[in-house]
């Protein structure tokens, strides 16, 4: 079940870490979250992180390392999101995303 988890998690950051780095409706959400300038940060944090999860199918420590920073993305995604008072559903995302990494990392420790 870890890995289902883990390539489901990986293909969409690997999606939305390109579509951070290529989309003008990205450059205009994190303009709106006054962020702007730590969108190609995240959509490389984002990439690296996904290839990382799937890399760490064969070695541990890097799905250990990629989904505890996915993980906290996830969770500073959701902070961005409450203070800039995002409806729920838009919100819910960035909850579950956080959620299952920090399941596969712990998962993948013990």
């Amino acid at each position: 079940m870890i890995q289902f988890f883990t390539i489901v998690s990986a293909c969409s950051f690997i999606f939305y870490g390109f579509l951070i780095l290529v989309s003008n409706h990205m450059v205009q959400e994190f303009r709106r979250y006054q962020l702007a300038k730590f969108r190609t940060l995240t959509g490389w944090l984002e990439l690296a992180g996904g290839v990382g999860q799937l890399a760490g199918l064969v070695h541990p420590e890097l799905l250990i390392a990629s989904s505890l920073g996915l993980a906290l993305l996830m969770l500073l995604g959701t902070i961005v999101r409450i203070r800039t008072k995002d409806p729920w559903p838009q919100t819910l995302p960035a909850i579950v995303l956080f959620v299952i990494n920090l399941w596969i990392a712990l998962s993948a420790i013990y």
